[in-house]
C-alpha cells in the first residue's frame, strides 16, 4: 500500500529545533537562487560527454570560488573531478553532483538539474554551519561520467567515499498528472555491457560462397539465442542486443566481421553477472555454430542496483513534506527503476515520478556507504521521456530548476540532521548493517 509520510510530531520531526538554522539553510539557498540558475544553465548549454566535462567543472569550480569555499580541483586522479569541503571534524556527509550529457540529446537525462540541486544542498549546510558552528563536515563530490563511464566506481576505488557516513543526491524524472512530486525510496537495476566480436572469412556469395565464413550469421544466431534466453529470465531481468557488421560490405560478399552490442539488466549486482554469463554462452555458441573466431570486450563497469537507506529517504520525505512537497516513500514496497546508476545507459519510459526498468552508479556508492538516490518530478512535454531532446528541452525551464532547488533545500535539512543528531546517524548506521546481510 502506498505510503505518503508526513512529518510526525514531536521530535522525530525532521522540523529543526533550532528555527535559525532552518532558516539559514533555506535561505543561504535562497539568497543564491540566480546565481545558481545561471550556473545552471551554462552547464546545460555546453554539454559534455563523460570524461569530458572540462566546461562544466571549470563552472562549478568558478562557483565555488565565488563563495570563497575551500575545494579541489581534478581530484581521485580524475581530470573533470573536484571536491568542496567545509566543517571540521565530526560526521561527513556527501552530495554527489552529476553533470555529464548523452551524445545526440545533450542534457536529456538532466544531469545539469541533479549538479544545481547538489549544489544548493551543499550550499545549504555550508550556511547553517556558519550560523550554528558543530562539529560536522559537509562535502560536495564532483562526480563525472555517470553516463556509461562508472565514474563514481573510479572515486570508490580512489577512496572518495572512505570517511564518509552518508552520501546523498537526486535524479530528474518526468513529471506526470498521476505522480506525487517525487520518489524517496526506490532503487534501479544493476547492468553491465560487453560486446561480442566476430570474425570470419570473406567470400563471394554468388561465385564461391562454400570458402566463406559468415561473421554476420553468428551475430544474428547470438540475437536470435539471447532472445529464446529471455523466456528463462526474471521480470526483472533486461537483455538489450544491438548487431551490426563493421565493415560496409556489399551484400554479394560473405561478411567476414560482426559485432553484438548487449546490455544487462538485473536485480542485483550478482545476478547481473550471471545473466551476463548466460548471454555470453550465447555468443559462444553461435561462434561455434558458424566456425567464427569470438573475442569478448568489456563494456562498462558493472553498475550495482541502488540500496537506499531507510533511514535518509524517510528524513528527506519529511524534510520535503515541511516545504510543501510530497515524496513517495512506502519503506514496505520499494519501487524498482529501470534504469542504472554508478550510483547503484539506456533509460525506458517513466511511471509516475520514477522509472519502471533503468541503471545508475550510486548504486556501487550504496554498497560502500549509506546512500539516497532519490527523484523529483520535472514537468514535461505529453509522452516525453528521459534521454530526449523533450527531456532535454524540459531540463532547461524555470520550473525544473525550481524543484531541482527545492530538493536540494530537503537534502540540506535532512543532512543537518544527520551531522547533528547522534540517534538518526546510528539508525542510518543500522540499517546500512542490515542491509549487508541481506544482499
Amino acid at each position: 500500500m502506498t505510503q505518503i509520510l508526513l512529518p510526525p510530531p514531536g521530535a522525530s520531526s525532521i522540523i529543526s529545533r533550532d528555527e535559525k538554522v532552518r532558516e539559514a539553510i533555506i535561505s543561504g539557498i535562497d539568497v543564491l537562487d540566480q546565481e545558481l540558475q545561471v550556473m545552471n544553465l551554462q552547464i546545460h548549454d555546453c554539454p559534455e560527454l563523460c570524461y569530458e566535462e572540462v566546461q562544466a567543472h571549470t563552472t562549478l569550480t568558478e562557483f565555488l570560488e565565488s563563495q570563497s569555499i575551500p575545494h579541489q580541483k581534478h581530484t581521485y586522479g580524475l581530470p573533470t573531478s573536484f571536491e568542496a569541503e567545509f566543517g571540521t571534524g565530526g560526521r561527513v556527509v556527501t552530495f554527489c553532483a552529476e553533470y555529464d550529457a548523452l551524445p545526440v540529446v545533450g542534457h536529456g537525462c538532466g544531469h545539469n538539474l541533479i549538479a544545481t540541486a547538489s549544489m544548493a544542498a551543499f550550499l545549504g549546510v555550508v550556511a547553517a554551519l556558519k550560523e550554528m558552528p558543530i562539529r560536522g563536515r559537509v562535502r560536495l563530490l564532483g562526480c563525472p561520467a555517470e553516463e556509461g563511464g562508472g565514474g563514481k566506481i573510479k572515486l570508490i576505488n580512489a577512496g572518495a567515499f572512505k570517511d564518509v557516513h552518508s552520501a546523498l543526491m537526486v535524479h530528474p524524472f518526468p513529471k506526470t498528472k498521476e505522480s506525487n512530486d517525487g520518489t524517496s525510496f526506490g532503487t534501479c537495476l544493476a547492468g553491465v555491457t560487453f560486446k561480442a566480436h566476430f570474425e570470419g572469412l570473406a567470400a563471394h556469395a554468388g561465385a564461391a560462397p562454400w570458402l566463406g565464413i559468415n561473421a554476420l550469421d553468428a551475430a544474428n544466431l547470438t540475437y536470435t539465442a539471447v532472445g529464446l534466453l529471455r523466456q528463462q529470465c526474471k521480470p526483472t531481468d533486461r537483455i538489450g542486443i544491438i548487431t551490426t557488421k563493421d565493415t560496409d560490405t556489399p551484400s554479394n560478399i560473405i561478411v567476414d566481421r560482426a559485432t553484438v552490442d548487449i546490455n544487462v539488466r538485473a536485480a542485483t549486482l550478482d545476478e547481473v553477472l550471471v545473466l551476463r554469463r548466460r548471454a555470453e554462452n550465447c555468443a559462444r555458441g553461435a561462434a561455434i555454430a558458424t566456425d567464427c573466431k569470438l573475442s569478448l570486450e568489456d563494456g562498462m563497469l558493472p553498475y550495482a542496483e541502488i540500496r537506499p537507506n531507510e533511514t535518509i529517504c524517510e528524513e528527506f520525505t519529511h524534510a520535503m513534506a515541511t516545504l510543501g512537497s510530497r515524496f513517495k516513500c512506502d519503506l514496505g514496497n520499494v519501487e524498482v527503476g529501470g534504469y542504472g546508476t554508478d550510483m547503484g545507459m539506456k533509460k525506458l519510459r517513466a511511471t509516475g515520478a520514477h522509472f519502471v526498468l533503468l541503471t545508475t552508479r550510486p548504486g556501487n556508492v550504496t554498497y560502500e556507504v549509506p546512500g539516497f538516490h532519490g527523484t523529483f518530478a520535472v514537468p514535461v512535454e505529453p509522452g516525453e521521456n528521459m534521454h530526449s531532446k523533450g527531456f532535454n528541452r524540459a531540463s532547461r525551464t524555470d520550473a525544473a530548476h525550481h524543484v531541482a532547488v527545492m530538493a536540494g533545500k530537503g537534502m540540506a535539512l535532512a543532512a543537518w540532521r544527520i551531522l547533528t543528531d547522534d540517534t538518526i546517524a546510528k539508525k542510518i548506521e543500522v540499517d546500512f548493517e542490515n542491509d549487508k546481510l541481506r544482499r
